[in-house]
């Protein structure tokens, strides 16, 4: 069940989104290897090995003196993701690597050698004055680890670090022994340079099984991806005689090297996302290729050698531009998948009859309008045909218009945020409104010039009505008047946020209930962004005669058909192994039958029923209209659980449940079905149409567990935030959000917004009301609809801002500054609340989520807020025999304290949430974190009798700052 707030990610689908509990389908990977990112660790001590000192110390001095003419490796920000084939890596933001840095990170490793190897054999080095005077110095994201993290036995890995290719040659210069013993080696190709120099080192790395040299392993400032700048391979690479797999997908190569063809051992060969438009004739002389990817690249046509390659078990050439297939594409006798979807084919070759192996064929996003009968002599074959115009007869190409006959321009109005009304002609015309959606008007729709209306209304429960698993994309619109109607159909495009692998669609709104339009998904035009400078919306657009309010949602991708007395089969477009057979004489009306499939997280419901051996299937809703018994039974074909087969499958453990959207419940009919288990599908017998979902699970009680789990999947993992403009502290912006967007949210205000750390997690549902309560002493100052005697309502819609600004006052009778609260409650607004609702508890109060602290200062005699200094008291804490300790003493060791803060507070005897608070409320201010982590200990020691500066002395020793341990024992006597 995908359950997503629905950000945006890279690929044309750019940005980053959060996903409440529903899984992600699994992405398709060129190289199927696991990118392991090196963890930066530091030097934990003992006796280092010499070799290795001399080794780190010569790659820092190098680093340091590196050439500024190589040192230039682009931005200095980028994430490592994927595109549109690549494996999704976390978003990563780095500085560049600076002298000073770089003496950080080689800092501890370093200074184990002075005492190991320098205090005997040699002077100390001072790196210090070295970096001072160096110009410029490779700038590697992330900061570059030791030198041990780098090179594990026979696999060496660059590509994790920008520009991390220059590190090769200098490692080639250092420990060449070494690196002729490499068998894996990874590179990024986005620094010219450094990959230039990194090439003249691979024809001596003679024992290489597995090289990468990729593009697309970051993205710049933009959030595009920083591509891959190789153009060619040196013919020496032709000496790697052991090489098995090569990848060279996100590069620029016009053509397939030469020197590839004579290695006799390369059995994977990624050349995807170049810009290839023809293989040589003489490819067939790669004998032992078993894998061979050609996506996203400018073939034309394939030449008949390609026949040639025997061993072949997969060939994708997905995305290309090909017209037709060699007849001797059919010599692949051992091949087992082939993908050719998104090109240009019209037909297949009768040779593919003899490809007896192959399993898999991929040919949707064609022109395919007949498939040839050789393939039903493949039984275990199955092919994807979606969106090719099977059986549709040949049209002709349609007329170019007259010179004289040309459209004319229509023309554009753009709206500000003030302006609600615009006229239109019966030239018509093209509407930008703010926030990126957009009105076409063509020609003619109107007689005469018409006023019309748009508003962007706030999402509420009463007016917006989702149904089951839907996810709210966007505020609704209203246009109006709602009684015109259009001549002609007006093109509505409503903006919405990323929905990750689910349908977008456009609901219109008739006043009483919405229904879904036919819906087409595009980029915005030039020009025209929902933010200045960014990329065009996406948009969701729709034809319509008449206007009402609109809104954009996702769902769970929906399929549907008409089953007739002569049966149907439905196939899960979702997941093609959900299948739907109607036998005939199962109606005698027509029935219209809609499908969808929810793909469900295995681990969130290990998590959730507590059985770690628990897999579920995807998740099937089927109804039907009308909604009638069927005569005879529909069989019914679902994936088995992943890591579940037939032939080990305990079917004792295997449930089907039985789920009622309308009761919430599930019910276990395992007892009451046929259940058939095949190699990798269940297969079933219903004549009701509801929910189905298959589990695997020792537990008992499925039923309950169930109901338990799918509950807790609907719901998204949410954070409130409270927080006060610093120069007006009455202005207080109350926010909830999915978890995953807190943190950049808080980032973003910080430099205009104070307040407390954001609550824990709490759980919400889509579409789920709650409200906000000003508490102990604080009030609203002005009403609204919204708002009831300081109390604020919200609806919860994760792809929302769910946010809204308010000014507070001290409540009637108060003075002075205020320490109050804000509590956030379940569901409606209570028409009076119980006095003792304001109390933190979960116990009795059920509808309580969290509280937040909110401080309002004390006016003065100005009516002005008075804003006080942070200010630390006087202390006189200890006694004569372990000494005493002042703020003077404290203040005077916190200068050195430095990042070893949080260390010395645990010792100390604080807890996580106390230093996260700190850290959270000083995030700008080291010094600040510091000295509130003294003396909270300090203000906490009154009560806890003498030795106090022995405490202090003890944390410090355990923290390794020996030094101010010392220093206090000095200062305390």
């Amino acid at each position: 069940m995908e359950r997503s707030s629905e950000e945006e990610a890279p690929t044309d689908e750019e940005d980053g989104d959060q996903t409440a509990c529903w899984i992600r389908k699994p992405g398709r990977s060129e190289d199927g290897e696991v990118e392991v990112t090196p963890a930066c660790k530091p030097f934990t001590g003992g006796v280092p090995d010499p070799s290795m000192d001399m080794l780190s110390l010569r790659l820092c001095k190098e680093l340091l003196h590196q050439d500024p003419e190589k040192s230039e490796t682009g931005p200095t920000s980028g994430v490592m993701s994927e595109s549109q084939t690549e494996v999704v890596e976390h978003e990563r933001d780095a500085p560049s690597v600076s002298p000073s840095s770089l003496l950080e990170t080689c800092g501890p490793f370093l200074s184990s050698l002075s005492s190991s190897y320098f205090s005997s054999k040699h002077p100390p080095l001072d790196l210090s004055s070295s970096s001072s005077s160096s110009s410029s110095v490779v700038s590697l994201t992330p900061p570059l680890p030791p030198f041990q993290a780098l090179l594990t036995d026979t696999r060496l890995t660059l590509d994790v670090y920008k520009g991390g290719a220059a590190m090769l040659p200098l490692l080639w210069g250092s420990i060449p022994e070494q690196l002729r013993g490499l068998q894996y080696l990874r590179l990024g190709s986005e620094d010219k340079p450094a990959l230039d120099t990194a090439l003249d080192v691979l024809p001596h790395l003679t024992e290489l099984r597995s090289l990468a040299v990729r593009g697309h392993c970051f993205f710049d400032s933009h959030g595009d991806p920083l591509p891959g700048l190789l153009t060619i391979l040196p013919a020496s690479v032709s000496s790697l005689s052991l090489l098995v797999h090569l990848d060279l997908s996100f590069n620029q190569l016009s053509c397939l090297p030469s020197c590839l063809l004579i290695l006799p051992v390369l059995s994977s060969l990624l050349l995807c996302n170049n810009h290839l438009s023809a293989l040589p004739p003489d490819i067939g002389q790669l004998s032992s290729l078993i894998y061979l990817s050609l996506l996203g690249n400018e073939l034309v046509s394939l030449p008949p050698s390609l026949g040639q390659l025997q061993a072949l078990e997969t060939l994708d050439i997905s995305h290309n531009l090909l017209q037709q297939l060699p007849d001797e594409i059919g010599s692949l006798e051992g091949l087992v998948k082939l993908e050719l979807s998104h090109n240009k084919l019209k037909q297949l070759p009768d040779s593919m009859g003899s490809l007896h192996a192959l399993r898999e064929l991929v040919i949707y996003s064609n022109a395919i309008r007949l498939i040839p009968h050789c393939l039903n002599k493949l039984p275990l074959l199955k092919i994807d045909v979606r969106d090719n115009p099977l059986g549709r007869p040949l049209t002709p190409p349609p007329l170019p218009p007259a010179p004289d006959q040309a459209e004319p321009k229509i023309q554009e109005l753009h709206l500000g945020f003030n302006e609600h009304s615009f006229c239109v002609s019966s030239a018509g015309s093209h509407v930008f409104l703010p926030g990126g959606a957009e009105l076409l008007f063509p020609p003619g729709c109107l007689v005469t010039t018409t006023k019309l209306k748009w508003v962007e209304k706030r999402p509420e429960r009463k007016m917006v009505r989702l149904e089951e698993h839907d996810i709210l994309l966007s505020r609704p619109l209203e246009l109006s008047p709602h009684g015109i109607t259009f001549l002609k159909p007006v093109e509505v495009c409503v903006p919405y946020h990323r929905a990750k692998r689910r349908e977008v669609v456009v609901q219109k709104f008739d006043g009483e209930s919405w229904s879904i339009l036919p819906t087409v998904l595009r980029r915005g035009s030039e020009g025209h962004s929902s933010h200045p400078g960014g990329r065009p919306a996406r948009l969701a657009c729709c034809s319509v005669s008449q206007f009402s309010w609109f809104m954009a949602v996702s769902r769970p991708v929906k399929d549907s058909c008409s089953v007739t007395p002569a049966g149907a089969l439905l196939v899960s477009s979702a997941d093609p192994g959900v299948k739907l057979q109607f036998p005939p004489d199962s109606t005698v009306q027509t029935r219209d039958i809609t499908l969808q499939v929810l793909q469900v997280s295995v681990s969130e419901v290990q998590a959730l029923c507590g059985d770690p051996q628990a897999t579920v299937s995807p998740l099937l809703c089927l109804s039907q209209t009308p909604s009638i018994l069927f005569l005879q039974p529909i069989k019914v074909q679902i994936p088995l659980p992943p890591g579940v087969t037939g032939h080990t499958v305990d079917t004792s453990c295997l449930h089907l449940l039985h789920g009622d959207p309308t009761a919430q419940t599930w019910t276990d009919i395992t007892s009451e079905v046929s259940l058939d288990v095949t190699h990798m599908y269940a297969i079933f017998y219903i004549t009701h149409f509801s929910w189905y979902w298959l589990w695997y699970t020792t537990q008992r009680c499925v039923g309950g567990v169930v109901r338990k789990v799918y509950q807790k999947l609907k719901q998204f993992k949410v954070q409130f935030l409270v927080l006060q403009r610093k120069t007006d502290p009455s202005q207080v912006m109350l926010q909830c959000l999915p978890s995953n967007k807190v943190d950049s949210r808080v980032q973003s205000l910080s430099e205009q917004y104070d307040g407390p750390q954001p609550s824990d997690l709490c759980d919400l549902l889509e579409g789920e009301q709650f409200f906000a309560g000003f508490e102990k002493g604080l009030d609203i100052s002005t009403e609204s609809p919204d708002c009831v005697a300081g109390r604020l309502r919200f609806e919860f819609y994760s792809s929302m801002k769910n946010l809204k600004e308010v000014y507070i006052c001290p409540a009637q009778g108060q003075k002075g500054p205020v320490r109050g609260q804000v509590s956030f409650y379940r569901g409606e607004i209570p028409s009076n609340l119980p006095e003792e609702v304001a109390r933190k508890r979960k116990g009795p109060d059920s509808q309580w989520l969290s509280t937040l602290p909110l401080r309002l200062p004390a006016l003065n005699s100005e009516n002005n807020f008075i804003m006080e200094e942070h200010q630390y008291p006087p202390l006189n804490l200890g006694d004569p025999e372990s000494g005493y300790l002042t703020e003077a003493n404290l203040l005077s060791i916190s200068l050195q304290i430095g990042q070893d803060w949080r260390g010395i507070g645990i010792n100390l005897g604080l807890s996580y949430q106390e230093l996260d608070r700190i850290q959270f409320k000083y995030r700008d201010n080291l010094g600040a974190m510091v000295l509130e982590m003294l003396f909270h200990w300090a203000r906490g020691q009154s009560k806890a009798g003498p030795g106090a500066a022995s405490r202090l002395v003890a944390a410090m020793m355990e923290s390794g700052r020996t030094d101010l341990a010392e220093r206090l024992r000095t200062l305390s006597v």
